[in-house]
């Protein structure tokens, strides 16, 4: 009977097992047991939900603790993505489905108990903040956790379902404020990685979270509410920062009024009767043209004043920040649309957008050629949509927070697709491409480089899990240079881990940022054109 008691006492003591005796790994969190699965020594756990499902009076509120379960549950699929249409292309999920009930996250983790206190990193997805989901394959975190970090992928809510306000919302919140349920959720996800993340092997005071494009912006956001910015340790952006002219948050009034609109549009007369309308009639009404758009609220909560002033006043998160952007966001078409790229149109241009400043921007973004019109104008416009919120995210963090600030721009052009991909693909065949030349534009002209979202393989490891480019052995190379930066970053607050090239920091001495590519190195930024927009838009 000593013996017995002895051996009892003994199990107690022993750490959270996540590698349990039978074929398949266990963890035990907060609301019950998990099952999940291993590869080459990376255990999975898919589908973990970490708030209550948001339907019914739950919908268009702040997320509520998950509830417990008995049993095993099994965590080795993907939960449902969010309500959502199907707007871009290259997004393939794995999910289980599309459902209202979306709170779900996924974690990889290469620990084998829970002492192990490893780093963390936590994912957001991009979408523009109406598509995406964490089951995409580029953003599994295997690769990751090989580096010795346990990673995790977030799902939020969605377009009108994540981001309505209305006054009745507000009149019902106990903080007086609607709006902003997605990045909420975000929230509750880093506070289910505290409270459970040591079951994983991680370390709850080394959370480091990412994201790129609305995942980025996400990042920023989170970096400035009061509600986070004591979640986490790190923080890495890719393309995006909620600041105008990119997704800036509009004010409370202005977000319920937008809702009321919304509500008139769908027939709805009150807020009980848009709770009331079926999941996917709702996306059908907010999906109409002009019926709803995204906006991030000013609500008095989530956002006690505009996001760029907190960081100004250095009260966001005083964290390591290592942010960038692609050096092709997008191209001269963005800004000249259907005018052929002459001097003559991009003076024009510059004159419409500019006016009496439109000579000073010329000098600093020239066209004296067509080939010089195609480089600037896809710097313009690539910087008028994510690059300026980025960089001015970057350089007021190393103004106010004292903290390590990193900066890069992804230069690695697009491979040649993959002969299967473009046969099974209607209208890519017989030598049509995605990177078909324009009209009018000779092919010497065109402007190469990296476009949005196109590093997100890079930087996670996962190019393998894209079967549209032909990838060759200096992709993986760069791709592997991306991942180890971004794995001693998460691991240290620093990207200088290896013997990589040396990442300075941002300082009023060092305005140079690491140029990823085909020849890693860093390179000093164009700051005048920077300030020449902000200028602009602050």
């Amino acid at each position: 009977m000593k013996n017995i008691y002895i051996l009892i006492m003994a199990a107690q003591l022993l750490p959270a097992a996540i590698f349990a005796q039978n074929k398949n790994p266990q963890v035990k969190i907060t609301n019950g047991t998990l099952e999940g699965t291993e590869t080459d020594g990376v255990r999975s756990f898919k589908g973990i939900p970490f708030a209550k499902a948001p339907v019914g009076d739950l919908r268009w509120k702040e997320p509520q603790p998950a509830e417990n379960w008995s049993g095993l549950r099994k965590a080795d699929h993907f939960g449902a993505n969010a309500m959502q249409k199907k707007i871009f292309g290259d997004m393939l999920f794995r999910s289980s489905g599309m459902s209202e009930d979306c709170l779900f996250l996924n974690v990889w983790t290469p620990a084998k108990s829970s002492v192990e206190k490893l780093p963390v990193l936590v994912y957001f997805f991009g979408g523009g903040f109406v598509a995406g989901d964490g089951s995409e394959g580029r953003y599994d975190g295997e690769s990751m956790a090989k580096k010795g970090i346990v990673t995790l992928t977030v799902n939020y809510r969605l377009g009108v379902f994540g981001f309505m306000a209305h006054p009745e919302l507000t009149k019902e919140s106990p903080h007086h404020a609607s709006g902003n349920y997605g990045l909420m959720d975000q929230t509750a996800a880093l506070k289910w990685v505290q409270q459970n993340i040591e079951a994983f092997g991680g370390d709850p005071k080394r959370v480091t979270i990412a994201g790129e494009s609305a995942g980025s912006i996400s990042v920023f956001a989170q970096m400035a509410s009061p509600l986070s910015k004591n979640l986490i340790a790190g923080a890495i952006g890719e393309s995006g920062a909620m600041i105008s002219p990119t997704a800036a948050p509009i004010t409370l009034e202005q977000a319920e009024n937008k809702g009321v609109a919304f509500a008139q549009k769908a027939n709805a007369k009150s807020l009980a009767d848009l709770r009331a309308l079926n999941a996917n009639d709702l996306l059908d009404a907010a999906s109409q043209p002009g019926a709803f758009s995204v906006s991030a609220v000013v609500d008095g909560y989530f956002f006690p004043e505009l996001p760029v002033k907190i960081f100004e006043a250095g009260e966001q998160a005083h964290v390591p920040l290592l942010a960038g952007w692609n050096s092709t966001e997008v191209s001269y078409q963005a800004l000249l649309g259907s005018d052929a790229p002459t001097p003559e149109n991009y003076a024009n241009k510059l004159k419409q957008l500019y006016g009496d400043k439109s000579e000073e921007a010329m000098k600093l973004y020239p066209g004296k050629t067509q080939a010089e019109v195609i480089q600037s104008a896809t710097a313009l416009a690539s910087a008028r949509f994510i690059v300026y919120s980025t960089w001015k995210w970057l350089d007021v963090h190393a103004k106010t927070s004292g903290q390590p600030t990193y900066s890069y721009v992804f230069s690695k052009a697009k491979p040649p697709m993959t002969a299967d991909f473009v046969n099974a693909t209607p209208g890519l065949a017989g030598g049509i491409t995605k990177n078909a030349e324009p009209p009018r534009v000779k092919p010497a002209a065109i402007a190469v480089g990296a476009p949005h979202a196109f590093e997100i393989e890079y930087a996670m490891g996962n190019l393998d899990k894209n079967k549209v480019y032909a990838w060759t052995p200096e992709d993986y190379k760069i791709s592997a240079t991306m991942l180890q930066y971004f794995a001693d970053f998460v691991k240290t607050g620093s990207p200088n881990g290896t013997s990589l090239p040396v990442w300075g920091q941002i300082s009023k001495n060092n305005d140079q940022q690491m140029n990823i590519g085909l020849k890693t190195q860093q390179q000093k930024q164009n700051r005048a054109r920077y300030l020449f927009l902000d200028q602009i838009y602050q």
